[in-house]
């Protein structure tokens, strides 16, 4: 099967590959030798990322060795797949290249081909050492220019270049220096650099996710979503915006590319945009503020969520949990944008249908929708009590129940016609939704056994990456056959067909992962440098400095960081950088001031910002997708995208002084429902705000008071601070009594003062999360990873273990406890929810009687 990118113009195509593939189409033996080492790395990391090495006792690798082989197949792809300048030949592979790509090969897998050689003498490189290593290091900066871009390989530059010139810098940023072997050495013979936590959680995860995705769009999962979306939505007002909206976020789970997103849908989306109504740059801006935000939309995240999984400390599920709020208000906000814009512009619907009466349908959606909430939560327990009751023949009870769901899903798939390949722009026709959905039910197992297993089993993001890939494998093989079987027809070529799609899948999923590869390695370099010049201890200063300590100033500046760096170089290094060089700067001078900021908090800010460089003008990739579909200019369509994007870059500011946000602190049901519905009407009044429009164009006044309630239900406890301290402070004496009292999974907040490393005293406010309730709390603390030392009524921090929750939240052993942070008996800040929800519905009930005004005043009767 065709992927939605193969469907669009040879234009698209060539920018697609220019970006995230590679623009050289060779011929004859040369395309199957790439084609074949394509398909060999992803087997490569299927089998990396299974438990069979460990159950046959056979290709069992270290972190090490994996990731040098991981980037010997990204360097030798690098310089066959990507041409060296436009002018170079797209038809075949010059003899140069070929040295490059095997010279490149053998660098990125020396570390793993002599390990042992080099566990013998650490710090002590040969001449061949050094030699690998400074062709390691520009074949490197030359793929990384091919497949990524030159900022990025320019950064890397400035960033080798700032080791050996520090000191000769200025004294803000100056240090020793480091000699030419010593930086060799720390960037690629150790996993300090080049094979640092970047390229492993590459080589280990994103791969495997990024061939999910592949497999999934060759098997036809990508156009099952987009033809269910213009199924459910096509018929309504602004429907093909909304289909955009819809599709780009479930095809965020396919592709973490913005430009493949763009090119995927836009092809469809965008002429029927326009067609409806809404004008190329709005059409164009639209759809690509919706693909850059499928990264954002769990539970496949893009590649940079994973790193976060190393940088934060806490499990993958941990990161959906906190993003899965703000992604759906961001896609919340703009269908409502979308919407509000087909009411400014009077946009009729795109596509008719047999109409049902409203009770009808109605009707059939809450049969469709609590049916598929109770097929759910009946599997949800009969696989809990599986596990129960079974023991270790449990898997065979659960593989035979999703066989079984898997046949049933493709015998309604056998009575359903087959979904049409791609959408008529020139004349849609709407499909009945739920025929639509029943047509490819069986796409949602593969994706339903990675959220079982990343969600409910907990295992690792690789292990589970695995298991949904291998039963999406076994759909691919076998769809075509058994549908044929159910409907008592054969389709010559049904088996090789499969074989086909997963073969090319295989490829698929290698060719989009040359640039992330390379990307991550490059990114190793410049955490290397950090790492060698200590650039990361100097940054707090520095950061400080900008923004005399203040912490809304800090955050901007951050930001602008992101935007600028977002311009050129990819988001998973985009977020490397900033992750390691300002992440912990936020959470330290946050709490020097006072505010206890988590670290996943500051994590997922980068991660935002970074994704807003794929929109920002004058260089934003996937705006310039987007204007070549829609015609018009990139630089206004990013403008507009921009306008749009809004409704996304406030959610990161909301979430570092409201962590609710992010559902963290947030205790019970009726607390999670207040929050969601909440953000919700603040997130609507939001996207209302950036267009001047609710139900009609508003008035200065109506804008106001809909900001006000924007702040009131966004951040409650802004207004709750004026009337009382949310805190009061316990003697540090009470510390353990108090950690004995947290409930499970409770926050501890303490102030601690000391002296830094610059001879600096310092007093500042941190937080740690406790462990289930029931133990004593010196218990508690330890297991955090804090050990506290009583000295009389002073109590002082005696231990802070490594890698540990405690290390993370920014406690110094040595420091003293000035005091605990115990809750005020202040009113719950949610009452600010109340005045907030009215002055929305005082705005909105203003807004009717205006219309109502306008529809029976002297204009109206002179119209009539």
């Amino acid at each position: 099967m065709a992927t939605d990118i193969e469907k669009a113009p040879e234009a698209l195509q060539e920018l697609v590959a220019e970006t995230d593939t590679g623009a050289r189409k060779p011929s004859g033996l040369t395309a199957k030798f790439i084609f074949g080492l394509g398909v060999a790395w992803a087997l490569f990391q299927v089998w990396y990322a299974s438990p069979l090495p460990f159950v046959v006792g056979f290709g069992i690798l270290n972190d090490t060795e994996a990731r040098a082989i991981h980037l010997a197949f990204a360097l030798g792809l690098a310089f066959l797949a990507w041409p060296a300048f436009r002018s170079s030949p797209r038809r075949y592979v010059p003899a140069l290249d070929w040295v490059l790509a095997i010279v490149g090969a053998f660098a990125g897998a020396y570390i793993m081909i002599f390990y042992r050689e080099l566990a013998t003498r650490p710090g002590q490189p040969t001449t061949m050492d050094i030699a690998v290593a400074i062709t390691g290091l520009v074949l490197l900066l030359e793929a990384t220019r091919r497949a990524v871009g030159w900022p990025m390989a320019l950064l890397a530059v400035l960033f080798l270049a700032y080791c050996m010139g520090g000191p000769w810098l200025p004294d803000v940023v100056a240090h020793k220096g480091a000699s030419l072997s010593r930086l060799l050495s720390h960037m690629w013979l150790t996993t300090e650099g080049v094979y640092g936590i970047a390229l492993g959680v590459s080589a280990s995860t994103i791969f495997i996710y990024v061939l999910f995705g592949a497999l999934l769009d060759r098997a036809g999962g990508g156009n099952y979503m987009m033809q269910v979306s213009f199924a459910a939505l096509g018929h309504l007002r602004g429907g093909p915006a909304k289909v955009a909206v819809v599709s780009s976020a479930l095809n965020g789970m396919i592709s973490g590319s913005s430009v493949s997103n763009v090119v995927s849908g836009g092809i469809f989306t965008i002429p029927l945009m326009k067609k409806a109504g809404y004008g190329g740059v709005k059409a164009g801006a639209i759809e690509t503020m919706s693909s850059v935000n499928g990264q954002i939309m769990p539970p496949v995240m893009g590649a940079a969520a994973f790193l976060m999984v190393e940088y934060v400390g806490i499990p993958y599920s941990d990161i959906v949990k906190h993003a899965f709020l703000p992604a759906t208000l961001s896609y919340i906000g703009l269908l409502y944008i979308v919407h509000l814009e087909a009411l400014k512009l009077g946009i009729a619907p795109a596509a008719m249908a047999v109409q049902h009466p409203w009770r009808t349908r109605m009707l059939r959606t809450l049969i469709g929708i609590t049916g598929s909430i109770v097929v759910v939560g009946v599997l949800y327990y009969l696989l809990q009590f599986f596990k129960a009751t079974l023991g270790a023949a449990a898997p065979w009870a659960v593989g035979a129940t999703l066989l079984a769901l898997y046949l049933v899903s493709l015998r309604e798939a056998a009575r359903s016609p087959d979904l049409p390949e791609d959408i008529d722009i020139h004349h849609p026709v709407r499909l009945q939704t739920w025929p639509t959905v029943r047509a490819g039910l069986h796409y949602l197992i593969p994706i339903g056994v990675l959220i079982w297993c990343l969600m409910v089993e907990e295992m690792s993001p690789a292990l589970s990456a695995f298991w949904a890939v291998t039963s999406l494998i076994v759909l691919m093989l076998t769809q075509r056959p058994l549908i044929d079987l159910f409907r008592g027809v054969k389709t010559p070529g049904a088996w090789s067909e499969g074989w086909h799609s997963v073969i090319g899948g295989l490829n698929d999923g290698s060719r989009n992962m040359i640039g992330i590869g390379v990307a991550t390695a490059t990114a190793g370099i410049i955490v290397g440098a950090i790492t060698l010049t200590g650039l990361g201890l100097r940054m707090t200063e520095f950061v400080e400095f900008v923004s005399h300590g203040n912490m809304m100033l800090m955050l901007l500046f951050i930001a602008f960081v992101c935007l600028v760096l977002g311009m050129g170089v990819p988001t998973t290094a985009n977020y490397v950088l900033v992750a390691t060089l300002m992440a912990p700067v936020v959470v330290e001078l946050g709490a020097q001031a006072g505010l206890v900021v988590p670290l996943v908090a500051v994590h997922l800010f980068v991660f935002y910002y970074g994704i807003m460089g794929d929109i920002t003008p004058p260089v934003g990739l996937a705006t310039f997708a987007a204007a070549a579909i829609s015609g018009e200019d990139a630089i206004q369509t990013g403008i507009q995208g921009s306008l749009y994007a809004l409704r996304t870059v406030i959610l990161p500011f909301i979430w570092i002084f409201n962590p609710q946000l992010l559902l963290i602190d947030v205790h019970g049901w009726g607390e999670l429902a207040l929050v969601v519905v909440a953000s919700t009407v603040a997130m609507l009044a939001f996207a209302a705000l950036t267009l001047y429009w609710l139900r009609i164009r508003m008035k200065w006044w109506e804008f106001a008071m809909l900001a006000v309630a924007v702040v009131m239900l966004f951040r409650p406890g802004f207004f709750m601070d004026f009337l009382a301290p949310e805190y009061q402070r316990a003697p540090a004496a009470q510390v353990y009594d108090v950690a004995k009292d947290m409930p499970s999974d409770g926050t501890i907040v303490m102030l601690i003062k000391g002296t830094t490393l610059e001879g600096e005293d310092v007093t500042k406010t941190v937080s740690v999360q406790l462990g289930d309730k029931g133990k004593d709390g010196r218990t508690r603390l330890s297991e955090a990873g804090l050990t506290l030392m009583p000295l009389g009524d002073d109590v002082q921090v005696g231990g802070v273990r490594f890698g540990s929750r405690a290390k993370k939240a920014g406690f110094e052993q040595g420091w003293d406890i000035v005091g605990v942070q115990l809750p005020t008996d202040r009113p719950v800040k949610y009452w600010f929810f109340l005045p907030g929800f009215l002055l929305v519905a005082l705005v909105w009930w203003l807004q009717g009687l205006r219309m109502r005004r306008n529809r029976t005043g002297p204009n109206a009767l002179a119209a009539a």
